[in-house]
């Protein structure tokens, strides 16, 4: 008995130490990753920097990282040409929303019943294909002359940009929801509903949400796209007009612009997934895309 109870701490105190010195490997792997990234940008934009300070690339044409900084602040302290900074950026968010928003429903409601129905899955697909094979962006001067220079016209794009992308997958996950579950749960009693909302819809769901992390990002292009071609508002039109004045600064200020935001949100959208996908094991809800 002495022997064996003597044994148990030992074991105990082998795991803690093993745990430990995976904690201390991952914190240093994690510290390396950091640092690494640090120095990838500080070589980036320190050697963009001195390339145009020393003239090896024209700064007209490339701009420097010190007159980009220059024209995010001017652009925070006194607005831009269409008015402050945080209005441009709210109304390409607003765009973005509403057609990230209807696209996605969408994109998820036509996939789960093309996928659940074959009969409509054979006719629908074919036109589905051809819709698809449109470049979408081509459609943005449609929308603009059908829909005007408001944010219709915006919104309309951004949903054709989400809607196939989403749909895609919501399609290929209900069919790649277990069989043998839906066969059970109708042999149970479950009505075709039933088994869409409990079974198919929570296996489709992991490829739902994937789709939503690369869909937004469409549809941000669609709003973007669709206000440089024309509008009154927006970080697009932001750098239509810095292209019209030559202003390398302004047009990449703008992009960096549009990274803060699609960065954003791609940290709320992995939020999201996370705690819609709690049920999973810790592999399909780490957030490590």
């Amino acid at each position: 008995m002495n022997t064996r109870t003597t044994e148990f701490p030992a074991q105990d105190l082998e795991l803690r130490q093993v745990e430990l010195e995976a904690q201390v490997r991952m914190r240093r792997r994690q510290t390396l990753v950091h640092t690494l990234r640090l120095a990838v940008l500080v070589v980036t934009l320190g050697g963009w920097e001195l390339s145009g300070q020393l003239g090896w690339i024209d700064p007209f044409f490339f701009s420097m990282p010190s007159m980009i900084a220059a024209q995010i602040w001017t652009w925070l302290t006194e607005g831009t040409s269409q008015g402050p900074l945080w209005v441009q950026v709210l109304v390409t968010l607003e765009e973005t929303g509403l057609g990230f928003l209807i696209g996605g429903v969408g994109g998820v409601i036509a996939g789960i019943a093309l996928g659940r129905n074959k009969l409509l899955s054979d006719v629908f697909s074919l036109y589905i294909k051809i819709a698809n094979s449109i470049p979408r962006v081509v459609l943005g001067s449609v929308f603009i002359i059908a829909l005007g220079l408001g944010m219709a016209s915006k919104v309309a794009l951004a949903v054709v940009m989400v809607f196939f992308v989403v749909f895609a997958n919501a399609f290929q996950g209900v069919r790649e929801a277990d069989r043998n579950l839906i066969a059970n749960a109708h042999i149970l009693g479950a009505s075709k509903r039933q088994v869409t909302m409990t079974v198919v819809l929570p296996a489709a769901m992991s490829w739902i949400l994937a789709s939503l992390h690369v869909s937004f990002g469409f549809a941000l292009v669609g709003a973007v796209v669709g206000e440089f071609l024309g509008s009154r508002q927006g970080i697009g039109l932001l750098i239509s007009t810095a292209q019209g004045a030559f202003n390398a600064a302004g047009v990449f200020a703008a992009m960096i612009v549009l990274a803060v935001v699609a960065l954003g949100a791609e940290f709320l959208l992995t939020q999201l997934e996370n705690k819609l996908l709690k049920w999973r094991p810790p592999q399909f809800t780490d957030g490590g895309h």
